[in-house]
């Protein structure tokens, strides 16, 4: 499998300043050419490490999630990575090796490397190989349920999990599902969607799912509200509930995102619950 992963530096200054970078009120679209240096950040409680914020919540963007790509050079990492004891959280590997260490169990994670880690858990990450490691991290705040417990942490890759073909595609559009849709305990989903060269998702998907999609591999066309948008491996796309979307895969290899949704929770009837 091959996953994007930012590389950093800066741009000549002979490079024309019009890009693809979009923001309005409905979606986004962050370009993976403008991950540089200058706008990484750095995280308490983290050495040799830095991370590019994809989303985080705001009043008019992102409600329900944060996402950053980050960084790890040898031996980098955090023994005390997340501050909210009510945050869950989806680590994807897509480049180097880390070692998480998940209540007190040692997970050797590989590129393509998958875990979900549930809110109150104690976990540590480590990059224990010789060059640098990126890995996504999503992070939600949880919305218990009374009756519900929790869902359990579990690690497991993209290769381990078999994608499921979307009916009557011949397994053109499929999706890599890492957590059952029918266990309500999970409310947000972090799935792989993938489709071949020439598949099309055929009609604007409206509803009420917040969506971040970083594109890992491949390039498509994406119906973005009224907007048609170029996307490629390293763009990263935010779109607001009820948001119009629709694509076409381009070739010649595989468009697969990453895809990250809230799910299985009654609607807020305001909007300060709405945003925790």
């Amino acid at each position: 499998m091959a996953y994007f992963s930012p590389k950093g530096g800066l741009p000549p200054q002979s490079q024309l300043l019009t890009g693809r970078a979009v923001f309005t009120d409905a979606y986004a679209v962050i370009p993976g050419g403008v991950l540089s240096d200058i706008v990484t950040s750095r995280l308490p409680h983290w050495d040799g490490a830095r991370f590019w914020v994809l989303a985080r919540p705001l009043s008019g963007f992102a409600e329900t999630f944060a996402q950053m790509i980050g960084e790890l050079a040898p031996g980098g990492g955090s023994d005390r990575p997340e501050p909210d004891a009510g945050a869950e959280a989806v680590l994807f590997v897509t480049g180097g090796a880390l070692q998480l260490t998940l209540a007190g169990t040692v997970h050797e994670m590989e590129t393509g490397g998958y875990a979900y880690i549930p809110p109150g858990t104690e976990w540590r990450l480590r990059n224990r190989g010789e060059g640098s490691a990126t890995f996504h991290w999503v992070r939600k705040r949880y919305r218990p349920v009374e009756g519900l417990d929790a869902p359990e942490a579990f690690v497991t890759s993209d290769r381990d999990v078999a994608p499921i073909a979307m009916p009557e595609t011949d397994g053109a559009w499929a999706t890599t599902r890492f957590a059952d849709p029918d266990d309500l305990r999970h409310d947000m989903h972090v799935n792989i969607v993938t489709l071949h060269p020439g598949a099309v998702i055929p009609f604007a998907e409206t509803h009420v799912m917040e969506h971040g999609l970083f594109v890992l591999q491949g390039k498509g066309v994406y119906r973005l509200n009224q907007d048609w948008v170029e996307v490629e491996a390293g763009d990263f796309m935010w779109l607001r509930a009820f948001c119009p979307q629709a694509c076409y895969a381009g070739g010649p290899e595989p468009f697969r995102y990453l895809l990250y949704k809230d799910v299985n929770r009654h609607m807020p009837l305001d909007l300060p619950a709405a945003q925790g």
